[in-house]
């Protein structure tokens, strides 16, 4: 009789933290502002720094559900599904009444 083990893939560290936090909170902290089609749907809240060191928390879900045509229609989105934003938060979304 032979014995299976089994490994554990190896993640970048990006990844590896991402995970954990998701593992122990519905809160990721980025640099950046991400709409991600991977996550849609888990009521995660992100907590945003902008380049000015101002901090703030949206609620990817309901950014989405609100935009979803406009992300929908997105070249980059439909290729890799994925919107991100470094500088500040989007027009659209700080337009939003309430993005948490």
């Amino acid at each position: 009789m032979t014995k299976v083990i089994k490994r554990k893939a190896k993640l970048n560290p990006t990844e590896r933290k991402r995970r954990e936090q998701l593992a122990y909170t519905n809160k990721i902290v980025t640099k950046r502002f991400v709409i991600r089609k991977s996550i849609v749907g888990q009521g995660i809240i992100f907590k945003y720094t902008n380049y000015d060191g101002k901090v703030c928390d949206y609620n990817h879900d309901k950014v989405y559900k609100e935009n979803q045509e406009r992300f929908d229609n997105m070249p980059c989105f439909k290729k890799y599904k994925i919107y991100t934003q470094s500088f500040n938060l989007p027009k659209f979304v700080r337009d939003m009444k309430s993005y948490i």
